[in-house]
């Protein structure tokens, strides 16, 4: 991929990117194998990846410079505002919406917060397109309430030159840290939910919610475990650390009973829609820890599938799987290491297929799914 601010030295978030797509994918596939060396290599399913240029979903933009001159991008190690509205992971239709913002900010009188002088109001913008429907989610990252209403009355100016923004809010930030987003989210828009589909399967995003932002292989990542779990024959299984419920809605078929954990009560909401729309009967979505609710059990579906956050699904969670035994783990980890570690905790288990999953092309950064089955005595 050729990349001018990185070739420049403004922008060097894609460490990889003097590595070709192939060299990226064996070096992953080899970091892989070696955390798992007691795994029989036959195991190993080829690794998945997707496009090399404008397979991002997502783009989370620093707002620097001036309210008549501002730059989108990112503020460098050298403390320089890089302007990454051409930036070649993102689709060719986020220059458009880029292009409309500029000015757009200037109108709405939205002065760009300074991180020195701790002044202005917008902080970032973060703009999301769900690859089934082209429509967007445009956040503004605020200071405070301060340029709300000046923002709300230039709105319309927006919507009349982007009908495809769909979705609009306002996430209020007041804290000087390099924190992306506060609690308090505002909306500006009817529309709340952007609706994405991957697979025949209705997925929804709120502004709050965490989504896959490599929708490409995202989709094939779903529809993998789909077919691990149909060959299974289940009819019970947990999805914890569910997000917006991707992995279990996949994996559910109508009779099956699938319980849904997890801790961000947007994500849940989403979740619920989308079963709602498929028409499941038996399936239950609540905002809860996962490791907390599983451990309050006394017993165990057929299945429990995990896609924790980077720092795994830890000691707690894997002694207690260990003691219930369900009869088969599904976990899709972003982070390999600390999978790995979980899985020298899980006893009486054996790893039967593991698939990497490309979703961070440039980067070290992959997502892997491992079945493992209770060894049978």
């Amino acid at each position: 991929m050729d990349c001018k601010k990185y070739t420049a030295g403004e922008c060097r978030s894609c460490q990889w990117i003097e590595l070709s797509p192939e060299q990226q994918l064996s070096q992953k596939q080899n970091h892989l194998q070696a955390l798992l060396p007691l795994v029989d290599q036959s195991t190993f399913e080829p690794p998945v990846s997707g496009e090399a240029e404008r397979f991002r979903n997502k783009a989370k933009m620093v707002v620097s410079g001036s309210v008549e001159k501002p730059v989108l991008g990112i503020v460098n190690r050298d403390g320089k505002a890089v302007d990454l509205t051409d930036c070649p992971l993102y689709p060719v239709e986020f220059a458009t919406v880029f292009a409309e913002l500029i000015p757009f900010i200037a109108k709405a009188g939205l002065t760009p917060y300074n991180i020195e002088r701790k002044r202005g109001e917008l902080k970032y913008i973060l703009l999301t397109q769900s690859w089934h429907s082209g429509q967007f989610m445009l956040r503004f990252v605020l200071r405070s309430e301060k340029k709300l209403e000046q923002l709300t009355n230039a709105l319309p100016w927006l919507q009349a030159k982007l009908p495809e923004l769909s979705v609009i809010t306002a996430n209020i930030q007041p804290t000087h840290m390099a924190i992306l987003e506060g609690a308090q989210e505002i909306m500006l828009t009817t529309q709340h939910v952007l609706r994405e589909e991957f697979n025949q399967v209705p997925l929804f995003i709120r502004p709050q919610s965490f989504f896959q932002t490599n929708p490409l292989v995202a989709a094939k990542l779903y529809q993998t475990a789909r077919e691990w779990v149909n060959a299974l024959k289940i009819i019970s299984l947990w999805d914890l650390f569910c997000g917006v419920g991707g992995f279990g809605l996949h994996c559910a078929q109508k009779q099956t009973k699938l319980t849904g954990i997890e801790i961000s009560a947007p994500a849940i909401a989403c979740a619920r829609q989308s079963a709602s729309e498929l028409g499941l009967q038996h399936v239950e979505f609540q905002a809860l820890d996962s490791t907390q609710f599983a451990v309050g059990h006394q017993d165990v579906p057929q299945l429990v599938l995990v896609n924790p956050p980077r720092r795994g699904i830890g000691k707690i969670l894997c002694e207690y799987l260990s003691q219930m035994q369900p009869e088969y783990i599904l976990y899709s980890s972003c982070n390999a290491q600390t999978m790995a570690q979980d899985l020298t905790l899980l006893s009486g288990y054996q790893v039967s297929k593991v698939q990497l999953f490309d979703l961070f092309p440039h980067t070290a950064h992959y997502e892997v799914l491992t079945l493992l089955e209770k060894i049978q005595k």
